[in-house]
């Protein structure tokens, strides 16, 4: 079996997961988010594009319906009895929703049933089918993902490691920065740098565009040489055991511009900002209304974004946003061991220039910790 966590700490999870389902006055819950399954049981697979479901019954137990090609990779990368993991029938016209509707009565599962329906493992047709074949569903898509907010020892660990590679990237990325060199060859060497130290692909592409593209806070195809005056936009996270910590930077390639300097330094008192905002028992907006306090002073805010950051953990594709996030008024209270990624993002179309600084934290007893190693001066080429 391939575990990340010891068998102890799933039964903790699990048992977590039961009373919260209890207390949401539930009798079982049908979970389809990949982080649910991972979370509760260790099962890691890309499988969730098709149709699966882990089933928590009212007594406590997990089954898992899946299909055949994840059979295996249940049985090895979960705690999961094997007699617990169960196989829809494939075919042309396979209708799967009908065989958990099926298993839910093998399993003696009636009553209130909840299910997560804010996520990418339910598309909108697999959805449509499940509440034909299942009709008095109740959602419940913030259940699994409230509890996997709060991290365990355990899991702190991996998102350290995850910070380690996030480094080791940024590094790995800048030996090779200098006019004249190709974005393929920086981020290849990045995403080298993550496998190379036991890492996992991203829960999304690694982000990076120079000249113009340095405005774009996504992937996209195509790569370009640097030119002797340009800009780089780098957007990355290292993954281990497919929890994040990610980063971001904009480095200056020749001699940084005074538009550039501005909004660096307009960035670093934001991110600096931000983490003295962070306090366990403090809304999420506040962390927010402090970036933006920065960057309006600064005189730039029409070159900020409307979010500043948000939560990180074990996310599958397509992207490594683990909810909630850093907007304004959000009244949703910080917790200690919760883990954030903070990015102060500047693009100002009017200039042509952008500037970026981000890097996971720890929200300790006492406020923020880095998990980066790096400080957050300009880099410069």
């Amino acid at each position: 079996m391939t575990l990340h966590f010891d068998p102890a700490e799933h039964a903790t999870r699990q048992s977590r997961a039961h009373a919260a389902m209890k207390d949401a006055g539930l009798d079982a819950l049908l979970m389809f988010a990949p982080e649910s399954h991972n979370w509760i049981c260790g099962y890691d697979t890309f499988g969730f594009a098709m149709f699966q479901c882990l089933v928590l019954t009212r007594d406590g137990d997990l089954h898992l319906l899946t299909r055949m090609p994840d059979l295996r990779q249940a049985q090895q990368t979960s705690t999961l009895p094997h007699d617990h993991i169960h196989i829809w029938t494939e075919r042309f016209d396979s209708d799967p929703a009908q065989d958990l509707a099926r298993l839910l009565a093998d399993l003696g599962v009636s009553g209130r049933i909840g299910f997560e329906n804010a996520t990418v493992g339910l598309t909108d047709a697999n959805g449509q089918t499940l509440r034909a074949a299942l009709p008095d569903l109740i959602p419940a898509p913030h259940l699994i993902r409230g509890l996997r907010q709060d991290k365990s020892a355990a899991e702190v660990a991996m998102h350290r490691k995850a910070a380690a590679l996030s480094d080791d990237a940024l590094d790995a990325g800048l030996s090779l920065t200098r006019a004249g060199a190709f974005e393929g060859d920086i981020l290849a060497a990045m995403q080298g740098a993550v496998f190379k130290g036991g890492g996992d692909y991203a829960g999304n592409e690694f982000i990076i565009g120079s000249g113009e593209h340095a405005l774009l806070c996504r992937y996209y195809s195509g790569r370009r040489h640097l030119d002797p005056s340009d800009q780089l936009t780098l957007e990355w996270s290292g993954a281990y055991a497919r929890y994040h910590a990610a980063m971001m930077r904009t480095v200056v390639i020749g001699e940084p511009s005074d538009t550039h300097k501005r909004m660096h330094d307009a960035c670093a008192e934001a991110l600096a900002a931000c983490e003295d905002a962070i306090k366990p028992g403090q809304p999420m907006g506040d962390v927010y209304a402090a970036h933006a306090a920065v960057f309006d002073r600064h005189g730039f805010a029409d070159a900020r974004l409307q979010a500043c950051g948000y939560g990180m953990g074990a996310i599958y594709n397509p992207i490594w946003v683990d909810f909630p996030m850093f907007t304004e008024g959000n009244p949703t209270l910080m917790r200690e061991n919760q883990v954030f990624f903070l990015h102060m993002i500047l693009m100002d179309s009017a200039t042509g220039a952008a500037m970026t600084l981000g890097h996971s934290v720890l929200v300790t007893a006492d406020g923020a910790a880095r998990l980066s190693r790096h400080d957050t001066a300009l880099l410069c080429r």
